[in-house]
Order: C-alpha cells, then sequence, then structure tokens
C-alpha cells in the first residue's frame, strides 16, 4: 500500500495510510462513528460538518453509492479515516464509488490506519483536533498549525438553508415549519410521508416570521457543533412555547432545553452509530437508536425547568429526551429518522402528529 498520507493528531500521534478523495490537507475535530453501514448517509450528515470520522467497521467503500441516499445535497464532513477501503463496489443500485463522491465534495480520506488503535484512544482521551496531509510533510510544523487551529463555531449558518423551501405532501393533513440547523433529507421523508406539508426555513427566521406562515407544529432539526453557538433561535423556540407544538431531535432538543432554561456541556466523545440503547421511561422500554452528537442536555439543570426527562441513555445515563406536556413541546437527543439505523423510534414523528392534531 502506497502510504502518501499522514494523520496527525493534536497530541503528537502519527499514523500513516493510503489517501482517496480529495488531496488536500485538512483540520477537523477527530471522532468515531461504530455503525457497520450506511457510510454514505454519515459522509452527508451536516451533523458530520468540520468533523473527521472514524468509522469503527473496518470495511468501508464496498456497496458503493446511491443517488437517492444522500441525506444533503452538498456533504460538509471534514474527512473520512477507515481501516480498509474498497473501490470496487459490488452493488446494483451503486451509480458511484466512495472516492468518485468524496473527491467531488472536497471530503479528504485515509485508509489503512489501525481504526481499532484510534477509536480506543478517543474513547480513553476524548475527542480532539486531527490534521490528514501529505506524508512527507514536516511533522512539528503540521503539528503547530493543528494545536494553533480553532475549530469553526459558524457550522448551523453554512450548512442551513439561506431561504424558504415548501414541499407539499401527498394528504396534506397538517403544515409543519422545520427549522433547518442542518436538517437530513430523511426527517424531511418521515413528515412528507405522514401527511405533512413542510416549510423549511433558515435557523435564523424570527418567531414572528415562522408563526405568519400558520403551522400545525414546529420541527426544530438536528445539526452540527455547540447549541451555544446560536442563539438567536434558543431566543426564537423560547417565544414559540405553547403556541404550537415543538418537536427537536438531537440539536433541536438541546436548543429546545436551552430554551427553557436548561444548560448543556459537551461530552468526553460524544455518541455516533447506528446501535444505542436507550430507555423510555413512560414506556419501560428499551430502544436501539441511531446516534451523532457532541453535546448533551445538563441532567441537573433540568430541575429548574418546566421540561421532564422522557429518555436516558443506558450506556452512560444521559438524558437523551425530554418533554413540557403542557406546551405540548418535546425533543429526544438521537435519531428517529435513522439512515442508517434501527426503526424502533420511529412511533416519534407519529407522537408529533398526535399533539398537532389535539391542537387542531
Amino acid at each position: 500500500m502506497n502510504q502518501n498520507k499522514m494523520l496527525l493528531l493534536e497530541d503528537g500521534s502519527v499514523c500513516y495510510g493510503a489517501g482517496f478523495g480529495s488531496g488536500e490537507s485538512r483540520i477537523f475535530e477527530i471522532v468515531f462513528n461504530t455503525s457497520p453501514v450506511g457510510y454514505q448517509e454519515i459522509i452527508s450528515d451536516p451533523s458530520y460538518t468540520d468533523q473527521g470520522v472514524v468509522m469503527a467497521y473496518p470495511l468501508i467503500g464496498n456497496y458503493g453509492i446511491a443517488a437517492e441516499d444522500f441525506e444533503t445535497k452538498t456533504p460538509t464532513i471534514g474527512a473520512l479515516i477507515v481501516r480498509e477501503y474498497n473501490d470496487e463496489p459490488s452493488n446494483f443500485r451503486s451509480m458511484q464509488t466512495l472516492d468518485d463522491v468524496m473527491k467531488a465534495y472536497g471530503i479528504v480520506g485515509i485508509s489503512g490506519v489501525d481504526t481499532r488503535w484510534l477509536v480506543r484512544r478517543i474513547r480513553d482521551y476524548g475527542s480532539c483536533r486531527a490534521m490528514i496531509t501529505d506524508s512527507t510533510a514536516d511533522i512539528e510544523t503540521a503539528l503547530e498549525e493543528v494545536r494553533s487551529f480553532r475549530l469553526p463555531t459558524d457550522a448551523v449558518a453554512r450548512v442551513s438553508r439561506k431561504a424558504a423551501e415548501f414541499y407539499r405532501s401527498e394528504k396534506q393533513l397538517y403544515h409543519v415549519v422545520a427549522v433547518d440547523c442542518g436538517m437530513k433529507e430523511n426527517i424531511l421523508r418521515s413528515l412528507l410521508k405522514r401527511g405533512c406539508d413542510v416549510t423549511v426555513v433558515p435557523y435564523n427566521t424570527p418567531a414572528e416570521e415562522i408563526l405568519r406562515l400558520k403551522p400545525d407544529g414546529v420541527f426544530l432539526s438536528n445539526g452540527p457543533g455547540n447549541p451555544e453557538d446560536v442563539p438567536e433561535l434558543i431566543d426564537t423556540v423560547r417565544a414559540l412555547h405553547g403556541a404550537v407544538p415543538i418537536f427537536g431531535i438531537c440539536l433541536g432538543h438541546q436548543i429546545l432545553a436551552l430554551s427553557y432554561g436548561a444548560k448543556t456541556y459537551k461530552l468526553k466523545f460524544g455518541h455516533r452509530g447506528g446501535n444505542h440503547p436507550i430507555k423510555n421511561l413512560a414506556a419501560d422500554r428499551v430502544e436501539i437508536t441511531s446516534q451523532n452528537h457532541s453535546y448533551a442536555v445538563d441532567a441537573d439543570s433540568l430541575s429548574d425547568t418546566q421540561l421532564q426527562v422522557t429518555h436516558i441513555n443506558l450506556l452512560d445515563n444521559t438524558v437523551e429526551g425530554a418533554a413540557c406536556p403542557g406546551d405540548k413541546a418535546f425533543g429526544v437527543q438521537y435519531h428517529p429518522e435513522s439512515a442508517p439505523g434501527p426503526q424502533d423510534s420511529a412511533y416519534l414523528f407519529d407522537e408529533f402528529i398526535r399533539l398537532m392534531k389535539e391542537e387542531k
């Protein structure tokens, strides 16, 4: 294998491997994902903006790329780090190779590295800054560049739509205004197939403008980065309390919690993958979920709010869901639309429909 690329962590750790995708150098926050499938959905999930993802599953690229499986039109992931890359996919749905797509969107990749070691290191020491560059680069110079790099705080602004877009469903039972912080396509599909017309608006749309659209409910999407980086959206959601049912996923859940006065914090290495067990406290039932986030809602801070915990993570006991029944508002930290992942939690979209039906 031609070891023409170097992966450099901010602690000075170095891995060498073969480059694929874009040939440029890139600095990012390194994280890991435990999903065995779904690399196309992962590279096209806007929540991975500015992050380099280590795939725990060893073989990536083997089923190629299908045109209808993208989660956004313009992928913004920072990098992809894999053990073994396969550039000869076997899949009747495949239209391109993963390498083709990564080149087209400027996504850097490195293969042939020890991803088991990388996952353990991130697990033990936490996510950190890292860089993929040429293997011939001067390590000390590159390390200084990595350590001085400041991770961007404008990720939501970069991935959000710049203007409102309307999508009509077949049944047209409800009208949902979806606030786009980096919304996955399968969220839109999940709402449309349940008879919701959807108006997707930019993340910084004021509450008055949202209410002028006469929604039956407001949806707060997933997205990248720290929820405290979008204070204008927190204020908007606060102004919507009690006006219409509200449903938040991932970043949207964190924004909802902050709007009620709760606090959030950054996890050591986050939750990413399609195999995370959570407990639905009301139903006393365990669900396997798909997750992708670096931040979580502080459980202790919820005691001073109107929110009550509805779901918890069984791996680390973090908050996975919260609701204010009086305002018909709720959110979950994980992804009920999955893509990729299990379908255990798709009922949450039906719960949103039920709240809108009651309000009508």
